[in-house]
């Protein structure tokens, strides 16, 4: 369920903590094997990608993808940057951050293997997100301040990574968005200067945290009596966006977490939340958050069209697979597969 955390004044991804060094040979990889992302993505002729990349080992959860972004050809950093939110360590809070395909693959456990997923969709879908995403004042209306790992899909009181993107994409493809309410910022501004400029003045749009709540401390697992930012009234773009979702079918992740003590744990770890979820999960030891996957799913069942290339690296080789079947654990190669040796 985590998401990547970094530290801003490193500009250095981590779990809240200093990044693995790296040693030639394991930077060599990495970058390499983004070069390879950027290619295919040079390719095709869209505008997107939905990128994900392994992380965190939740693989005794049945989970691969940890970690997603939107991958935008157009964007003013550099060719297929992704826009994505990361925990700012340093400020305790969400921001989000333009980040350039190889400092995206560097996030990769650099010892074991690692896997980067790429979904894309047709026109008129990925002109619409690709203009939805690139709009720096509705990509920043779009994020809350508070920041929980686990964070439930259909509250604003928090949020993690996976549901800033699907979040987009519901604004995108649902025509939420106010035109008067979210003006548009042009694509060549700076993100990082805009955040510091427009943050104050968007308070209540950047943070729908419940009010006077502390995104940083810790809840124990009781019923939150106050969940103020859920009210049916209430006009944010980020209550639309979960409302259209759920109309469209969407289904987040399910974790069962009986044998984990996730729930024991965010009575301490400060980015581990309970207060927003339901009552019902939280007795029948079950956590709902937007994941890679969920958001994968979703597309693949909205849009027709839809395709996805998966990417696998080890230490010797990179495995590329066109198509909706994960590659097998270990970066094992079938059949239709493209192998390219690390040794060429």
């Amino acid at each position: 369920m985590l998401c990547a955390a970094v530290s801003v004044a490193h500009a250095s991804i981590a779990f809240c903590d200093s990044p693995p060094d790296l040693d030639a040979a394991q930077q060599d990889r990495l970058l390499r094997f983004a070069a390879l992302i950027k290619r295919s993505l040079d390719d095709s002729s869209r505008r997107i990608a939905l990128v994900a990349r392994s992380g965190m080992d939740l693989g005794d959860m049945g989970v691969r993808y940890s970690h997603a972004g939107i991958s935008l050809r157009d964007s003013a950093n550099t060719a297929w940057s992704v826009r994505q939110l990361y925990f700012a360590c340093d400020e305790r809070r969400s921001r989000l951050f333009d980040q350039g395909m190889s400092g995206f693959v560097l996030g990769l456990d650099p010892e074991g293997d690692g896997y980067v997923s790429v979904v894309q969709v047709p026109p008129p879908h990925d002109a619409t997100l690709a203009a939805a995403a690139l709009d720096n004042r509705l990509a920043l209306t779009l994020l809350n301040g508070a920041y929980s790992a686990n964070a439930y899909p259909f509250s604003t009181q928090f949020q993690n990574c996976n549901q800033w993107v699907i979040e987009m994409l519901a604004t995108a493809w649902g025509g939420l968005a106010d035109p008067d309410a979210t003006p548009r910022i042009t694509p060549d501004a700076t993100p990082d200067a805009i955040t510091d400029a427009i943050t104050d003045a968007v308070t209540d749009a950047v943070t729908d945290a419940a009010p006077n709540a502390d995104p940083n401390a810790g809840s124990a697992a009781t019923p939150n009596t106050d969940r103020a930012a859920d009210r049916h009234d209430d006009p944010t773009l980020r209550t639309r966006a979960q409302r259209w979702l759920s109309a469209s079918g969407y289904q987040p992740s399910l974790f069962r977490v009986a044998y984990r003590p996730m729930i024991w744990a965010s009575a301490f770890v400060p980015w581990v939340h309970t207060r927003d979820h339901p009552d019902e999960d939280i007795d029948g030891k079950r956590f709902r958050v937007s994941m890679p996957a969920s958001i994968e799913d979703f597309v693949r069942a909205r849009i027709p069209g839809a395709t996805r290339t998966e990417f696998c690296l080890n230490g010797t080789r990179m495995v590329i697979r066109q198509g909706w079947t994960p590659i097998a654990r270990g970066c094992e190669a079938a059949a239709g597969d493209t192998v390219v040796p690390l040794d060429r």
